[in-house]
């Protein structure tokens, strides 16, 4: 049984590319990465900006 599932994983992990990842995150837009990057940085901020706060 532990055969069969590293069989099943092991073929799972070969038929997933890295490349249909990339090809998603570019249907996706590149209007949506630049969104998701000036979030990301926000939140970094605005954490840094609430420990600093504090002192």
């Amino acid at each position: 049984m532990k055969n069969l599932q590293f069989l099943l994983f092991a073929l799972v992990l070969f038929t997933l590319s890295s490349c249909s990842v990339i090809t998603g995150i570019f249907k996706a837009g590149a209007i949506t990465g630049v969104i998701a990057v000036v979030v990301v940085i926000a939140i970094i901020i605005w954490l840094i900006s609430l420990f600093r706060g504090k002192s």
